[in-house]
């Protein structure tokens, strides 16, 4: 078994951990690989890629957002590109989710905590400024939307930063 190999075996799991299968459902539903739109605030558009998969046991679900698409124009070129991964587990104690995005092309790594709420998915990351809100909104089984919201305010009021639709592929 090469090293990579290694590594996918112990990081990747088939399932949900069973005792665990409830609370992960939120963001399980969205394991398997989407096509998407990027829009910035900006107007500017790109095409990308997500990949959502179980891992740690089927303790976690873990995503992987690569925008624009590799061999695409401007794919892996700071500032517009960003290429990174979340790490999402329900937190029993905490009654939420503990989320960590980790961006290393733009040297970003953001802790959110996540609950469901009346729109879909709300995470919020109030450790740095400005504070961030990511919401998964729109929900369908092959699709979704995914907004990124700013708040210079501590959270008082938030500015939509970046949008993206997801299509779930035919695997």
């Amino acid at each position: 078994m090469t090293h990579d190999d290694a590594l996918g075996t112990a990081l990747h799991a088939d399932g949900p951990a069973p005792e665990l299968a409830d609370e992960l459902a939120l963001f399980g539903r969205f394991v398997g690989s989407w096509d998407l739109t990027w829009t910035g605030a900006n107007g500017r558009t790109a095409v990308g890629e997500l990949h959502f998969g179980w891992v740690l046991g089927g303790r976690a679900v873990q995503d992987v957002w690569i925008v624009p698409g590799p061999g695409l124009p401007g794919a892996g070129r700071p500032p517009h590109a960003f290429h990174g991964s979340t790490i999402r587990f329900y937190d029993r104690a905490l009654g939420a989710w503990r989320s960590t995005w980790v961006e290393p092309l733009n040297g970003r790594v953001r802790r959110f905590i996540g609950v469901p709420d009346a729109d879909g998915i709300s995470l919020r990351s109030e450790d740095d400024e400005p504070f961030l809100r990511w919401r998964f909104t729109d929900i369908a089984r092959g699709s979704f939307r995914w907004q990124g919201e700013v708040s210079h305010d501590r959270g008082t009021t938030w500015e939509l930063e970046e949008e993206m639709h997801a299509v779930r592929r035919n695997e």
